[in-house]
């Protein structure tokens, strides 16, 4: 095996919501589902010359160091709650 082959990229998935019920929701079930080793960071994303509350969304940001969580999965997870994942 080449030394390209060992390298395992750390992955940070960024999970869009629509607001912050729906990313609290989202964090638990994603330790409860996932079994994630810590909570997932809940960040406010105030939308672009928008400064009301209402109009900020919420990223549900979850580490994953081993590349462990299928990425189809999660966007899965995130449509439940009418979000979707972001690519990196």
């Amino acid at each position: 095996m080449s030394d390209a082959q060992h390298v395992r990229h750390h992955l940070r998935h960024v999970l869009v919501l629509p607001d912050r019920d729906a990313a609290e929701e989202l964090a638990e079930t994603l330790v409860e589902r996932c079994g994630l080793a810590e909570e997932p960071q809940l960040v406010r994303d105030a939308l672009a010359g928008e400064d009301d509350a209402e109009d900020a969304q919420w990223l549900v940001v979850v580490e994953d160091p081993d590349a462990a969580h299928d990425p189809a999965h999660l966007d899965a997870l995130a449509a439940e709650y009418e979000g979707w994942r972001e690519a990196e």
